[in-house]
């Protein structure tokens, strides 16, 4: 599956379109000089590994009482770092992330996922190393 993103339920975006069609394309392509028996060298890439579900900041009731920082919202992907801002309260008090190393946020106050008491999540990035392959199939 592809998920391609963010944009909100029931809105369609042109551009969020035609990224689609394009992985789609890339992933097709692909397929098809895979079958066809081209070798691809070994590869290294960058990806994202989700580490923790983190909920809005709730009173003792359930009640969220703080929203995501302006300075956080559509940041996905870009990293995190101890004392950045997090959540600003309904008062106006900022709440800074607390961590021991840089976290990679996304999903960031995405309506999909208010239900289910999430924030945001918080990923590491990792690379990954790919061997040369090439199809067994002639």
């Amino acid at each position: 599956g592809v998920e391609v993103g963010p944009q909100p339920q029931g809105v369609l975006r042109a551009d969020i379109l035609d990224k689609m069609r394009k992985i789609v394309k890339h992933g097709l392509d692909f397929v098809q000089l895979f079958n066809e028996g081209k070798e691809f060298p070994p590869c290294t890439i960058e990806v994202f590994k989700i580490t923790e579900k983190v909920d809005y900041p709730r009173n003792k009731d359930d009640e969220v009482i703080a929203i995501i920082h302006p300075k956080l919202q559509d940041q996905d992907w870009q990293p995190l770092n101890n004392g950045d801002p997090l959540f600003l309260t309904l008062d106006g008090e900022v709440i800074a992330y607390k961590g021991d190393c840089t976290v990679y946020p996304t999903f960031i106050n995405e309506a999909a996922y208010y239900e289910k008491k999430q924030a945001f999540v918080k990923t590491e990035k990792l690379k990954l190393t790919a061997k040369h392959i090439r199809s067994s199939v002639s």
